[in-house]
């Protein structure tokens, strides 16, 4: 079992247009909406490959009810007085444009209730996914706090996030994956190698390193291994990175070889590309790609 926590999850509405004309107007030729953020993104992914995954997430107004009517993977939601957010995309001739809400603001005391409830999900767990932002005003702190819910139980914890959250979590000793960019912006490091050091100077266990069209990279402090990422393959990146934290995730539990669990989120990442949403995979894709065949 693997518990994804979203600490900030979305309806996630995707508009396919012909053409996106920014300051015009823009006719919407599809409509999508679908639970999202990148934790639910994630789970999503984990439950398509047949991993037993668990959600963990706050809820809150009319989009937190219809979130969790809608969320198609098991899941405990702490309920909280704000409204959840809704991040739109907008897909069409060129790279996706994203629009993210800010999020509810969330009491202390309805954090104290949701690290409550991580704690009661956490037993017989092979690990824990913290996957996106913080809502608005939550303290980075909540992150490590989670981390060490989760080493009381005796499991370990995989941190998708950016900023003073992804300081916190490897301050915490998680194993972390940002992208190049969140890498940098982070530590405020020259280079990724560097950015790297950093957080494994802090205490990370591990660093994978997103690259996007580059691959996936892997910093362990006495080595570095990379996979190049698969090439020819086109659609909508959103959904990439959720993926290949799935697929990280999925090696993590079973024990799998770090450079086959580089492979695995590889070959995810861009299985997702050929979706129109986040959170789902081309499954034939991706063992066309774990296998090496071309896209």
């Amino acid at each position: 079992m693997i518990v994804a926590l979203t600490p900030n999850p979305a309806i996630d509405v995707t508009y396919r247009v012909g053409t996106h004309t920014p300051g015009d107007t823009n006719r919407v030729l599809e409509v999508q909406r679908r639970p999202g953020g990148k934790g639910v993104n994630v789970a999503r992914v984990l439950a398509a490959l047949d991993v037993p995954v668990r959600a963990v997430l706050p809820l809150g107004g009319d989009a937190g009810r219809w979130l969790g009517s809608a969320l198609d993977v098991p899941f405990d939601a702490v309920p909280i007085s704000g409204e959840n957010r809704t991040t739109v995309t907008v897909t069409g001739d060129g790279h996706p444009t994203v629009y993210t809400e800010p999020g509810p603001e969330v009491s202390e005391a309805e954090w104290t209730a949701f690290g409550g409830r991580l704690a009661r999900c956490l037993p017989g767990t092979g690990l824990l996914v913290v996957s996106g932002s913080l809502p608005r005003g939550a303290s980075p702190d909540l992150v490590a706090d989670w981390v060490r819910i989760a080493r009381d139980a005796g499991v370990r914890t995989l941190v998708d996030a950016s900023g003073p959250a992804l300081v916190a979590a490897a301050r915490a000793g998680a194993v972390v994956k940002p992208n190049q960019a969140e890498l940098l912006a982070a530590t405020s490091a020259a280079d990724e190698a560097a950015g790297a050091a950093t957080l494994l100077r802090l205490g990370a266990q591990l660093v994978v390193v997103s690259r996007g069209a580059d691959g996936i990279a892997a910093y362990t402090g006495h080595s570095v291994l990379s996979v190049p990422a698969i090439p020819g393959v086109h659609g909508n990146p959103t959904g990439a990175g959720d993926a290949a934290t799935a697929g990280l995730a999925a090696a993590l539990t079973t024990g799998r070889p770090l450079l086959e669990a580089l492979r695995t989120a590889a070959a995810l990442g861009a299985a997702a590309v050929l979706r129109p949403v986040a959170g789902e995979v081309d499954l034939p894709a991706y063992h066309r790609f774990l296998n090496g065949a071309p896209a």
